[in-house]
């Protein structure tokens, strides 16, 4: 096992998950205000999410590869230099189609910093140690997704949103000195991968042919896209159909966020002390009674009392789901543990941006699509889990499922 160099490297490799989160938040209380002044149409400003978004997937399926080839340090230097570049085009975009543009390059840069968090920690951690370090990472993600529109809406006094563009430019270059003085690199040469694209395109046949990756991948894929869903509909939901001002919406937006932060911490000490596979299926258990919920809700128009409890339950079991899907799918690939990482947050990031836009189907008077979407994807969760836990153990992966379960150990 690659030793810790330094007490401050798993801190800092944690506080990369909040590239994605705080690119997506942060200026979303002056979207209206950046529509006004660049002149556009509403639904080209959301198409400034919606290439955040896309930038995030497509930058971890890009940068995992190459982290298994080259070490994580360089692209990581990489990634966190782009961004720091792009968030400063981002503030001085003069139409909204460089903005667009410049949004997909900011989220490609920031998807660098999730996939070396989720490799560098599979570099350093197995066994228990590696569940309690993806719920960590759940945690802050959390975190970062309450504090981002918080911070943003009080930033939003002072500055305009050129202003916030500008701060997450700062928060990039404070993030640039954490790495050049607290980062050390976690890959050795000897545990690198050889070869060009070609051995990347054999790399990720190997991981799909495991069909416990693949369960794993698609599980995470899935419970994202419910996620996702309540992300793009809840606040149509909450604030035109229930009537709820901006600031009870927040709370009702933190109270999820905070569910999502315990049960994530929770659900990574649970998978160590119990079972990684009850832990999950706890988790889907979660997700689909809060989807009945909301499909409910939408159905017979039931209080909002009923809505706001079912999106805590569906929030929470995601985050329950989180830590042992992502062990299930990186313990078993130390040497390939960035391709990894590439292929399954790429798939939380991508089935997330396929399923928000469905939520707006039958219009803002609606809930009815937020809960079919939820319900649909859950299902199609679940029956990825099968995939996992079928008894034959798929001859890809270098050991049984149980192996984690029951000893607690990963290979090496």
């Amino acid at each position: 096992m690659f030793k810790r160099s330094s007490r401050l490297l798993p801190m800092l490799l944690l506080l990369l998950t909040v590239f994605g989160p705080i690119s997506m938040d942060l200026y979303l209380p002056v979207l209206p205000a950046l529509t006004a002044e660049l002149g556009a149409a509403t639904s080209m400003a959301q198409l400034t999410v919606t290439a955040c978004l896309i930038g995030l997937a497509l930058g971890q399926l890009v940068a995992g590869p190459l982290s298994d080839r080259f070490g994580r340090a360089r692209p990581l230097y990489v990634g966190v230099v782009a961004y720091v570049a792009t968030s400063l085009l981002c503030a001085v975009s003069p139409s909204i189609e460089t903005l667009i543009a410049a949004r997909l390059v900011q989220g490609l840069a920031g998807g660098v910093g999730i996939v070396i968090a989720q490799a560098a920690g599979r570099d350093l951690y197995s066994g228990g140690e590696l569940i309690r370090y993806y719920g960590r990472m759940t945690v802050l993600g959390g975190l970062a997704a309450i504090v981002g529109p918080l911070l943003g809406g009080q930033l939003a006094r002072s500055t305009d949103w050129r202003g916030l563009f500008v701060f997450l430019a700062v928060i990039g270059a404070l993030i640039l000195v954490l790495v050049a003085t607290g980062y050390r690199e976690t890959l050795p040469p000897a545990g690198r991968t050889a070869g060009g694209f070609a051995q990347i395109g054999r790399d990720f046949r190997t991981l799909l042919a495991d069909r416990v990756f693949t369960g794993a991948v698609l599980l995470q894929g899935f419970v994202n896209a419910a996620l996702f869903a309540y992300l793009a509909g809840a606040t149509y939901v909450l604030q035109g159909i229930y009537g709820l001002s901006p600031q009870q919406y927040a709370l009702a937006f933190g109270l999820n966020s905070a569910g999502f932060m315990v049960f994530g911490y929770l659900a990574g000490r649970t998978s160590e002390r119990w079972s990684v596979g009850g832990t999950l299926a706890a988790g889907l258990v979660m997700c689909a009674a809060g989807a009945l919920g909301l499909l409910a809700a939408g159905v017979w128009a039931l209080p909002l009392a009923v809505v706001v409890v079912s999106l805590l339950v569906m929030v929470s079991g995601v985050a329950v789901t989180t830590p042992p899907a992502t062990t299930l799918a990186l313990a078993g690939y130390p040497r390939l543990a960035g391709t990894a990482s590439s292929l399954l947050g790429m798939a939380r990031f991508a089935f997330g941006g396929v399923a928000a836009p469905f939520v707006g189907l039958a219009g803002a008077a609606s809930m009815l699509p937020l809960g079919i979407v939820t319900v649909v994807s859950v299902a199609l969760a679940a029956a990825s889990c099968a995939l996992i836990f079928r008894r034959r153990t798929c001859t890809a992966r270098p050991y049984p499922v149980t192996e984690i379960e029951l000893a607690g150990t990963a290979a090496k």
